[in-house]
């Protein structure tokens, strides 16, 4: 996304970002592409898997993303639980969630996104790339401060 929207913890921060400058010599169509991959041990079916991969837009959301036109965003989730346990009867069994408590891997699902990006955010460092596009590291200190953390 862009700088201007970025949000944490639910202040709007990115207006206030503005030294040190991003210089872009040249438009970036493609700008906010985000790839979440969501991992987990628990029992999933393949229809609770794919209802789990789209909580990562509201995780996204919580950042200030909000999907701009050129956006290709992709959203998986998987289960390293075995699929099938097989009984002495020969009988195939899938252990799985029940619907009615997945509310808190929802959540868990928004909350780690999130928080995946900020932690990507916050450790990058400042960048120049290909025909002088400067992109400046996040001033740690200024967002403690806006944050009322100093």
């Amino acid at each position: 996304g862009s700088r201007q929207d970025l949000t944490i913890r639910g202040h709007h921060i990115g207006p206030q970002l503005t030294e040190p400058r991003i210089i872009k010599n040249t438009d970036d169509p493609g700008l906010s592409s985000i790839i979440a991959v969501i991992a987990t041990d628990a029992p999933f079916l393949p229809h609770q898997l794919k209802r789990l991969a789209r909580r990562a837009t509201f995780g996204i959301g919580r950042t200030g993303g909000f999907a701009r036109h050129g956006s290709g965003d992709i959203f998986l989730a998987f289960s390293t639980v075995k699929p099938e346990q097989h009984t002495d009867a020969g009988i195939r069994q899938t252990p799985f969630i029940p619907n009615e408590t997945i509310d808190d891997f929802f959540e868990a699902v928004v909350q780690s996104t999130e928080e995946s990006i900020l932690n990507s955010m916050i450790a990058n460092e400042s960048m120049t790339g290909r025909d002088g596009n400067f992109v400046p590291a996040l001033p740690h200190d200024r967002i403690r401060e806006m944050l009322g953390l100093e």
